[in-house]
């Protein structure tokens, strides 16, 4: 059996990704312009997205087990690295290693992405309990404080500071 199908599930699996990239570049854009609704809409595209890689992922992997069977070899260690030790054609080695690292690179690209999206999230939540915290006053500071302790501290004032 030929390693072309595996070959096309793998260009499958980068352009995806590819697509997950530019998803995850415009999420970037939306939260930085803070476009909550936006943002929901466009997570729901995502999830879709996300939901046709894991069918493709899972198409590619029937596709290298059937290669293993085909070739009598254990599905011990089903990898590239071993699919590229066992085949005899230069053509295909070079192909298979190139869409591996493409898919590679989308992978990493994708993850930063990701990363710095997730980064934008977590400054934007903090910058809303900030504002929270700034805009409710303590609950301890405004009826409910114990009187002698605000007399003692009221007492050891003075309206003038004589000591200066």
């Amino acid at each position: 059996m030929s390693v072309n199908s595996i070959i096309d599930k793998l260009e499958q699996l980068v352009e995806i990704h590819q697509q997950l990239i530019q998803f995850s570049l415009e999420k970037t854009t939306i939260v930085k312009n803070g476009e909550v609704d936006k943002l929901q809409s466009h997570l729901v595209k995502e999830r879709k997205l996300v939901q046709q890689l894991e069918k493709a992922e899972a198409a590619r992997e029937k596709e290298v087990e059937k290669w293993f069977i085909d070739n009598g070899l254990s599905l011990d260690d089903t990898t590239i690295t071993t699919m590229l030790q066992h085949l005899q054609d230069e053509g295909e080695q070079q192909a298979l290693e190139a869409s591996a690292v493409r898919l590679a690179e989308a992978l990493i690209n994708l993850k930063q992405q990701e990363q710095l999206n997730v980064a934008l999230i977590q400054q934007s939540m903090q910058f809303v309990q900030l504002s929270i915290d700034l805009l409710s006053p303590s609950l301890a500071n405004i009826n409910y404080s114990n009187k002698t302790d605000m007399d003692k501290s009221s007492a050891n004032r003075s309206l003038f500071d004589s000591k200066a």
